[in-house]
């Protein structure tokens, strides 16, 4: 037995507005054999009720509040028309269906559209992860399916397979991916809207990520003493030493190419395609860093990597690696990270002054070597080497100065060993 059906009198766009899900599911009809079936799941789908041929056919209109009560209507009365003429709806909106997939009004041939077009403005692991979430996430479910026809409660319940994983952040993410999408679509005139929009606070709002990182000075000598000692792969403790020593992006430096350096120059080149925001940028080298990475050399300079995988030298090390370093040395996440390089030397270097009580290095040094680029694009074309001679004297600094912190570590350490023999 089917959902009851309750006749309203006079049913309006209140009614329907105000239709809550019982325990069982029930339907309102709405006159000329429209009906709304309520589940107690919260879901509200107008379905219409013909006969074909002395058959009885069901026929589904969309789903509230995606489509309205007077759309609805019309929707019916569109059906009806076709009735009269001899035609099965349902097969008039297969067919439809079919030759949308022909002419490609996919959401997956139109996202492969907007992602062909990404190149030029996301870096390579912005992408991959793009492609990863529309490809295994996002076409099973409505690869196939006319965007036109999507609605807010069929991607509710993709996004809602994932969140119910635990997988909030994720499930955020790919929310914002299919509505990239969508807007391109509209702005290809391949769809009305974006239906996404009609989701906001349906998902768990994931824990706000924060880069965990050491900026007391005393604790960063302590932090490089215990690099020193790392007992791991020397590759990883060469990764170690040389994040505090460039604070590039965790992401720059695991993927750093030997075709990259100058170390005659002293310089890391790292290319556009490379970067977040897609502009070259110079990281002068500390006397430093070029030990640490002539050293390296004997070991991986044969290879393109700097810093190989483990047992395959075609590839980078994991994204991982660095933060599992730094949990072997003993520093939990919530303490520090790989990314935490950069607030630090962000930190301590805008806090330096001289005597004066002046600021010892320009803000603008410092955003440039963090390679914070403008996104106004109102000041004339970005170039890499501003600053660059000032640049070459605070990484020096920068790197004298970790020097500094590290041997008082050591001292320190040296005396709370003595007094406690």
């Amino acid at each position: 037995m089917g959902p009851k059906t309750h006749v309203a009198k006079a049913v309006t766009a209140k009614t329907v507005e105000n239709a809550k899900p019982g325990e069982r599911p029930y339907k309102i009809g709405c006159g000329n054999r429209l009906v709304l079936l309520v589940t107690p799941k919260r879901g509200k789908y107008w379905r219409l009720k013909y006969r074909l041929n002395g058959e009885e056919r069901g026929y589904s209109l969309g789903t509230y509040p995606d489509v309205s009560l007077a759309l609805a209507r019309q929707k019916a009365a569109d059906a009806a028309g076709l009735l009269r003429s001899g035609v099965d709806p349902a097969e008039a909106r297969r067919e439809q269906q079919a030759e949308t997939v022909a002419q490609g009004d996919t959401f997956k041939a139109i996202a492969e559209e907007w992602l062909s077009q990404q190149g030029r403005k996301l870096s390579t692991a912005t992408l991959d992860k793009a492609r990863w979430i529309l490809g295994d996430l996002v076409y099973p479910s409505i690869g196939d399916r006319p965007i036109r026809e999507l609605t807010a409660p069929e991607l509710l319940k993709l996004l809602q397979d994932i969140d119910e994983d635990g997988k909030h952040e994720t499930a955020q993410r790919t929310k914002a991916r299919i509505s990239q999408v969508m807007r391109y679509a509209i702005a290809t005139g391949r769809a009305e809207r974006d239906p996404t929009q009609d989701l906001r606070g349906a998902l768990t709002a994931p824990k706000p990520v924060h880069h965990a990182a050491i900026t007391e000075p005393a604790k960063v000598g302590q932090l490089l003493l215990d690099i020193d000692g790392y007992s791991g792969q020397p590759a990883t403790q060469a990764a170690l030493k040389l994040a505090p020593l460039v604070f590039v992006r965790p992401g720059e430096l695991r993927a750093a190419e030997w075709s990259e350096f100058l170390l005659d120059q002293a310089e890391w080149r790292i290319p556009a395609e490379r970067m977040k925001m897609k502009q070259l940028h110079i990281v002068p080298l500390s006397k430093q860093a070029v030990a640490i990475l002539r050293e390296l050399h004997r070991l991986t300079g044969r290879g393109k990597y700097v810093f190989p995988a483990m047992g395959n030298s075609d590839r980078p090390m994991s994204e991982n690696t660095v933060n599992k370093a730094l949990r072997l040395l003993g520093y939990a996440q919530d303490e520090m990270t790989g990314h935490g390089f950069r607030t630090m030397a962000s930190t301590l270097l805008n806090e330096q002054h001289t005597a004066q009580d002046e600021r010892r290095f320009s803000g603008d040094w410092i955003e440039r070597q963090l390679a914070h680029v403008e996104s106004n694009k109102v000041r004339a074309a970005y170039n890499a080497a501003e600053y660059l001679p000032q640049r070459r004297k605070m990484m020096q600094w920068w790197a004298d100065y970790l020097d500094g912190l590290k041997a008082d570590a050591a001292r320190a350490a040296k005396k709370e060993k003595k007094n406690a023999a």
